[in-house]
């Protein structure tokens, strides 16, 4: 029997699409179906690596956890990973297929309609729902006649529509009426109620616009969701916002990590470990600190989807003299990915797979070299940290292959593949052990590991090292967003849109 299925549009992006989503992944896991999420085309550069090497959002992973299932390449079949304002990397089923302009992409899209079909169709023949996310607003009416994610996708897929808007920044009554507005009206029919997403205060004061919207319309409000601070959800896409310090009820004996905030920083959701520990305040920083604004205890050069190019921002920003002046004070700098390639003495791209120029200076505080190829790696690791024998895992994604000079420290010895045995060294460490570099997302999600580069950190200040604390338990993060669900929106209702009786 085909599965049962529904949609989450939204009236713009950042409304909150990818969490309602997830949401209701969780909601109709723990109502005892077995649920798949899916995403036809995503635009993000916060990917995961599936099982078998494929490359989607990180969203979709994060959904596919929702339901308690591996993520795989069907839940997201197109990802678009912006390498600069007018050009992406499109990624087919787990694996890049090429650089492309809008207009190139827009022209190679109808050869993508049959294998999002099909992706689909595979999840239906397998689950008994499917909670599918559409991408941005359905009203981009300029955009409309390339749609494959939004209103095209519930028309392939025979799915009722729930409409998301944010009242948090304002406006919602308006976007969710003049989206409905500009849709068609065969487009129209197929949205069946409102969600009113992220409010704050007393909900009896959304009455008389609840009211007015659905005479208005004719549509249904499906329920409010509370505006949830720190919600355990990764970003889609950009930058999670740290949690303050007092918010968070930090310690006196607080370490501060700032982050270079890249113009093209990817996987952002590297950190977002870090917001639990008790004794960190994180901050992404876009310009240079004033001297008199202190130093940071550690600083990040985070992954990037164009390594050249954010490593010219550093040139022209004055980040690349700032990081010489710490570097100079021996504050310790960690570059993931994009950064562990910029902390090398040259980048090589012979092929023009990323940058113009066929070599580049990087800033040299590690004795490596990169050379850019059209082969991307894509991989989950287990290992060891050399330094101390804790246990990491994670996963690669990048294009360049990085060496190192015979006489380096590598940092990690990954003993697995994919599950498979294997024996090789990762990452560099400069002599005096206060620069490295790893190609490796998602280190610091293990509390051990965490911990260890934290207590080095704390060590250097002449505090006392902490234990690690247990990891959040995700499978109670998960089931707070099922909560969201059952107690704020018409379950009933929900239950008749989704088997075709609204």
């Amino acid at each position: 029997m085909p599965a049962l299925r529904i949609m989450v549009q939204g009236t713009g992006s950042y409304v909150g699409k990818s969490v309602v989503t997830a949401a209701l992944c969780r909601y109709f896991f723990k109502q005892g179906y077995r649920v798949a999420p899916f995403k036809a085309q995503n635009m993000s550069n916060n990917s995961h690596v599936t099982a078998d090497g494929g490359e989607i959002g990180r969203a979709q992973a994060f959904q596919a956890a929702a339901c308690g299932i591996e993520a795989t390449v069907e839940m997201n079949p197109v990802l678009l990973k912006p390498t600069s304002d007018m050009g992406s990397q499109v990624v087919v089923l787990g694996k890049p297929v090429a650089m492309m302009r809008a207009r190139e992409y827009h022209q190679y899209q109808p050869q993508l309609v049959p294998i999002v079909r099909r992706s689909f169709e595979k999840l239906a023949s397998e689950y008994d729902v499917v909670v599918i996310e559409g991408a941005g607003s359905p009203a981009e009416i300029n955009l409309r006649r390339f749609d494959i994610a939004n209103m095209a996708m519930a028309k392939l897929a025979k799915a009722p529509v729930l409409l998301v808007g944010d009242i948090h920044i304002g406006g919602v009554f308006a976007w969710l009426i003049g989206t409905l507005e500009l849709l068609q009206p065969q487009q129209r029919a197929l949205v069946k109620a409102f969600v009113i997403n992220k409010f704050r205060g007393d909900i009896s004061l959304l009455d008389d616009g609840i009211s007015f919207l659905e005479e208005r319309t004719g549509k249904k409000t499906l329920g409010v969701l509370p505006f949830v601070p720190n919600l355990p959800v990764e970003e889609e896409d950009g930058v999670k916002e740290p949690v303050s310090r007092e918010a968070s009820q930090k310690s006196d004996n607080t370490l501060n990590i700032s982050i270079i905030h890249l113009p093209r920083i990817s996987n952002s959701t590297d950190f977002e470990g870090f917001s639990s520990e008790p004794d960190v305040t994180l901050q992404y920083i876009s310009s240079v600190p004033e001297s008199n604004q202190g130093i940071p205890d550690a600083l990040i050069l985070p992954g990037t989807k164009n390594t050249v190019d954010d490593l010219a921002f550093l040139r022209s920003s004055g980040f690349e003299t700032y990081l010489r002046r710490i570097r100079d004070m021996k504050v310790p700098i960690v570059g993931v990915c994009g950064g562990f390639q910029m902390l090398g003495s040259r980048i090589l791209d012979p092929g023009k797979v990323e940058a113009s120029a066929a070599a580049t200076d990087g800033l040299g505080f590690l004795p490596v070299v990169t050379e850019f190829e059209a082969r991307k790696q894509t991989v989950r690791v287990r290992g060891i940290s050399l330094l101390s024998g804790v246990a990491i895992t994670g996963y690669e994604i990048h294009m360049g292959q990085t060496k190192q000079r015979e006489y380096t420290r590598s940092l990690f010895k990954v003993r697995e593949e994919h599950d498979n045995s294997a024996e090789r060294y990762e990452g560099c460490i400069s002599v005096d052990g206060l620069v490295w570099g790893t190609y490796i997302h998602g280190i610091f999600d293990s509390a051990a590991f965490r911990r260890e580069f934290l207590n080095q950190l704390r060590v250097r200040r002449g505090w006392s090292p902490l234990t690690p604390q247990n990891d959040r338990s995700r499978e109670a993060d998960l089931d707070c967003l099922a909560a969201l669900v059952s107690e704020h929106l018409d379950c009933g209702m929900l239950n008749e849109i989704l088997r075709g009786k609204i």
